[in-house]
């Protein structure tokens, strides 16, 4: 019998076919840019004319978008878009890599505001056209992160408290559906808490401007407790719950509660929690204590606390549930790092790295958009990206003429093609944003 690898190795390889599209399925996500209208609204909005690579800035944006949608991490990635008649689906002219490096280095402070400015009116129309939370309650968690590099030649990267070199942004999601809604580098030695109160009155002015109309609510971690921000929360009619650290203070008022008013809640099949609330400085203080029990009890004997100050109503038990899923903020992270782009990035020059992170949380979102209004991904269900982009964006496809109309001929018995035409249908049918 012949041997299966004797079939194998006499496979030829050529890379001589100009028709074939590497991912064809990003003209989902170029439709939907083009009914966005990005490129115009980048032009429009970020004004680098006169600075070195700072031309035509929408179809350098959208080339680093699109290969951020289709797995890039690197500027050197850009180059896929190149290949074949790949850039016949996505609407824009494609530029080279390094034409994108010079374009992100021209990038001052001021520019990447305007680039801010940007993703703030695309999460807008996107919203406009059926992707926001319109009148529903709207809960928004946000954390920080470790954008981590190596090396001393990284501008403004340095040792927070994690002791790893990197940057520090500052990351607010929308809990039901993963995206970001803004989102900004800092030093690497920054405070968590470090423009906190700043960052917050921006975000609750960019969800009111893009459409949210309905109870605000956002969730905090512990190292974002301050009583400016609480004040600010407060200020703008914004409901929170928010971690606090176990200081003197708190561990006091936590003693302080009545045995009696600890009600188990439902734990780990070696541990038990119980959950209490009392008043800290006027506040409502919710604790939950957790302990191991059984035979890893020896490891873990006393009860361990972790509290938050919150001006929310409801049984305490239900609040700290709801409060626990703050934890979910580190899904969308993960998937903004591990699947658009962020897990590098790629310059020396402190605002080219804002501006890669913004190019980043743009090719996040515009995946959930093209998820949601394309009913790619169950209502119930988080997007990750890693699964729509196997299915939906990885696509391989060859760029033929049929009667004088350009088709794509995707693999026969691909199996989310009827979703794909599906998705690509009620994406087309979304009415342009008028210039």
């Amino acid at each position: 019998m012949k041997p299966v690898s004797r079939g194998i190795d006499r496979i030829g390889v050529t890379f001589d076919e100009p028709n074939l599209v590497a991912n064809a399925g990003l003209l989902l996500v170029a439709t939907l840019v083009v009914r966005l209208g990005l490129e115009r609204l980048v032009n429009a909005t970020v004004h680098l004319s006169g600075r070195i690579g700072g031309a035509s800035p929408g179809r350098k944006v959208l080339t680093l978008v699109h290969a951020m949608v289709a797995g890039g991490s690197h500027i050197d990635h850009a180059d896929v878009l190149r290949s074949g008649a790949t850039s016949s689906v996505l609407g824009h002219r494609v530029m080279a890599p390094s034409t994108l490096g010079t374009f992100l280095r021209a990038f001052t402070f001021g520019h990447v505001r305007q680039l801010d400015a940007v993703l703030a009116e695309a999460l807008r129309r996107a919203w406009a056209l059926g992707a926001g939370p319109g009148a529903a309650q709207m809960v928004i968690d946000l954390d920080s992160t470790i954008c981590e590099v190596c090396g001393k030649a990284k501008g403004g990267a340095g040792f927070g408290h994690t002791h790893r070199l990197g940057y520090h942004p500052l990351i607010a999601t929308w809990a039901a559906s993963g995206e970001v809604l803004h989102a900004r580098l800092r030093k690497g030695a920054a405070n968590t808490q470090r423009g906190a109160v700043r960052f917050v009155e921006e975000l609750v002015a960019r969800v009111h401007r893009a459409g949210a109309n309905g109870e605000l609510i956002m969730r905090f971690d512990s190292g974002f407790w301050s009583n400016r921000t609480i004040a600010t929360l407060e200020r703008l009619g914004v409901g929170f719950t928010m971690g606090v650290r176990m200081i003197t203070s708190v561990v006091s008022a936590v003693s302080a509660i009545d045995e009696s008013a600890w009600t188990p809640i439902v734990y780990t099949p070696d541990g038990e929690a119980e959950v209490a609330e009392c008043t800290y400085k006027g506040r409502r203080l919710i604790v939950r204590r957790t302990r191991l029990i059984g035979r890893q009890a020896t490891l873990w004997p006393e009860w361990r606390h972790f509290a938050f100050v919150t001006d929310l109503e409801g049984h305490p038990v239900d609040v700290d549930a709801f409060h626990r899923e703050h934890a979910r903020v580190e899904l969308a992270m993960r998937d903004l790092k591990e699947g658009a782009g962020l897990e590098h990035v790629p310059s020396g020059q402190f605002f080219a790295n804002a501006a890669w992170l913004l190019c980043a949380v743009l090719a996040h979102d515009l995946i959930r958009w093209a998820a949601t209004l394309g009913e790619i991904t169950p209502a119930d269900h988080l997007t990750v990206t890693r699964t729509v982009r196997t299915r939906f964006f990885s696509v391989p496809g060859r760029l033929v003429s049929r009667a004088g109309t350009p088709t794509l001929r995707a693999p026969l018995e691909w199996p989310w093609a009827e979703r794909f035409v599906r998705a690509l249908t009620l994406l087309r049918s979304l009415p342009p944003i008028p210039v």
